[in-house]
């Protein structure tokens, strides 16, 4: 996927399909490239991330923009809102976990980290890595922040399998999430804060550097 997206996006930078032209079809995508349809799906939903191109249903895929928007959007929220949102709620969340959660809280984050290190499918990793996420809002006591997370879940699963595709995030994100889980378990609201905001820190910078095209 990661290999078909960098083709396309290079050929929309070097002009060779014009904004407001259209891209070839899935089925010839998948032809030219040899891969099946739904991982030229998923380059295509990149694409679409990074603001480069428009999916129009029963009409196909149209160039937008010679190159990748400051700010990709995932479903109906930009990454900046997600960024934003995560660093006002996520943070002080982990923070709370920390001092009120409950055996339960941390059997079920200990059992969805050792899931996540395990699973090699990548859709089921998005939709563990969202669970966790909610599973620590939960830990903190306040319903308000679980509902917040809620909502934004599908734009979070969605941000998440694109750093996973594009910026190889998987084992790095494992290893922040099991500091944040270390933290809350030891009870320390100061070390789960910074555990927090160092991972919503990574998730940022890779963010950017996929979209300046260094990944």
């Amino acid at each position: 996927m990661e290999a078909v997206l960098a083709h396309l996006r290079s050929s929309i930078e070097r002009g060779e399909y014009a904004v407001g032209g259209k891209l070839p079809s899935e089925a010839a995508l998948s032809r030219e490239f040899e891969v099946s349809r739904s991982v030229v799906r998923e380059a295509l939903r990149g694409l679409q991330a990074l603001g480069m191109t428009e999916s129009k249903t029963g009409k196909g895929t149209f160039v937008t923009a010679t190159g990748p928007a400051d700010n990709p959007t995932f479903g109906p929220y930009s990454a900046r809102d997600l960024i934003e949102v995560r660093r006002h709620v996520e943070i002080p969340v982990a923070g709370y976990a920390a001092v009120r959660r409950s055996q339960d809280d941390l059997d079920l984050l200990a059992h969805l980290l050792d899931r996540m290190e395990a699973e090699t499918d990548n859709t089921a990793w998005v939709a563990l890595d969202s669970l966790f996420h909610i599973t620590i809002a939960q830990a903190s006591g306040n319903p308000v922040f679980g509902k917040v997370i809620e909502e934004i879940r599908d734009a979070l699963a969605r941000q998440s399998a694109f750093l996973n595709q594009l910026g190889d995030r998987r084992r790095r994100s494992d290893a922040e999430h099991r500091e944040i889980v270390t933290a809350i378990a030891d009870g320390s609201e100061s070390a789960a804060v910074a555990a927090m905001t160092a991972h919503l820190q990574h998730v940022e910078a890779t963010l950017t550097s996929i979209v300046n095209g260094d990944q």
